[in-house]
């Protein structure tokens, strides 16, 4: 599966699932776990609106270390680009 984490752009096709929370990703990602189902890319954003990032769901690959099998960032914001590429550099496999 491919997950699309963004409040306000769509995800790029229709194959992709999206959330537009980092709970509702973090959630979706626990699922996958649970069952076993791979996710072949996750595509994340770092600004969710509201207090809301995508900096959870990086903490929550972290402490469960379970990771798709591609991570990219696909936020506009220097900043929170730079902790989610920091933090997947050195905490993915």
């Amino acid at each position: 599966m491919k997950l699309w984490v963004d409040d306000l752009r769509p995800s790029p096709s229709w194959d992709w699932y999206q959330a537009f929370s980092s709970s509702e990703a973090i959630v979706i990602l626990n699922n996958c776990r649970e069952t076993g189902m791979t996710v072949e890319l996750l595509s994340l954003d770092h600004d969710l609106g509201g207090e809301d990032t995508t900096r959870p769901i990086v903490l929550w690959m972290c402490e469960h270390d379970f990771w798709p099998v591609e991570v990219v960032v696909h936020s506009a914001n220097p900043v929170g680009c730079d902790w989610l590429n920091g933090m997947i550099e050195r905490y993915k496999p």
